[in-house]
């Protein structure tokens, strides 16, 4: 699936969400605008649209109305401000390239023109810089939420870059506590995450515990340290910190030399958007909604049944 494709597919969504709302849900069309974070003269255009292509025939099309209830149904369970589908891809990568499409979408319709928005590290992550990158026509700031500088610099040096970066000048995983720590001292970096509790939303990535998960194919851990991590409970990661299948962290060693934003202060932060999806992802994810980590998720049709499943709903 293509950009353009996936373009398509959000504003059909954005369309059937509003539909939804508007008829099903008796929102006003103020309230739609304020839940979505489009204007009003979005909502009656989408509405508009909506009627003209038949979407709206005394019921919303079936399609609309499963995937509708899917999200619904995510919201309900966990208490989620919002949540936003993506049809489920034939390839692990045409997956995160569609969910990393749509969160891209998802972020540039609700940030304002120089909105400071709090980036995680991972592939996921890093294909949605790319993707704003390329899409955004206003300029946006981007700070980062961890070390590993080489995950957010896809296109930084491109001058279709619309973004300014905030990073934090260091490795992901230093040699010791000792080096974390000084350099969490270093003006540079106090200045960045001094900047993470200002930003108007935050974006992270989850990982899972396969042999395809990012700190692996980078280096970071070695397959026996994933191996130690899933005897000691964990399922998955955010922000490269474990997680046990409540979401509860995992106390391990490379915790001390991590160059990490800690999951207490992200869970105090405002609009955190979760991207993540496949069947390797459904326990990290579950863990991530447990553990109350964010309040958006951008996953797919597939993913999100799963969710739902192993939930118990």
């Amino acid at each position: 699936m293509d950009t353009r494709d996936i373009r398509l597919d959000y504003e059909n969504i954005l369309m059937v969400k509003t539909a939804w709302y508007y008829y099903m849900e008796n929102y006003t069309q103020q309230n739609i605008s304020h839940l979505l974070g489009i204007s009003r003269a979005k909502v009656i255009n989408l509405l508009e649209k909506a009627r003209q292509s038949g979407v709206i025939q005394f019921n919303i099309r079936q399609d609309g109305d499963r995937r509708m209830k899917l999200e619904q149904d995510l919201i309900s369970r966990f208490g989620l401000s919002d949540v936003f589908t993506v049809p489920t891809g034939s390839t692990l990568s045409d997956l995160n390239e569609s969910i990393a499409q749509a969160a891209a979408m998802y972020i540039i319709k609700r940030s304002d023109e120089g909105a400071f928005i709090n980036m995680g590290y991972g592939d996921t992550t890093s294909r949605i810089l790319n993707h704003l990158a390329m899409t955004a026509e206003k300029p946006l700031n981007m700070v980062s939420l961890t070390g590993g500088v080489n995950y957010y610099l896809p296109n930084a040096y491109s001058n279709v870059f619309n973004a300014r970066l905030y990073l934090i000048p260091s490795p992901l995983l230093l040699s010791s506590p000792e080096i974390r720590n000084a350099l969490r001292q270093e003006p540079s970096v106090q200045e960045v995450y001094r900047m993470i509790p200002l930003s108007s939303m935050s974006v992270v990535g989850i990982g899972s515990m396969s042999d395809d998960a990012t700190m692996i194919k980078n280096g970071i851990l070695s397959k026996n340290d994933l191996t130690v991590l899933t005897l000691q409970g964990a399922v998955g990661d955010i922000l490269s910190h474990f997680l046990d299948k409540n979401g509860e962290p995992i106390s391990v060693d490379q915790e001390q030399r991590l160059m990490s934003t800690p999951l207490d202060d992200l869970r105090k932060l405002e609009h955190v958007i979760g991207a993540a999806g496949g069947p390797c992802k459904v326990d990290a994810i579950l863990a991530a909604l447990r553990g109350g980590y964010l309040d958006v998720l951008v996953t797919d049709e597939g993913t999100a049944e799963a969710l739902l499943q192993r939930a118990g709903a």
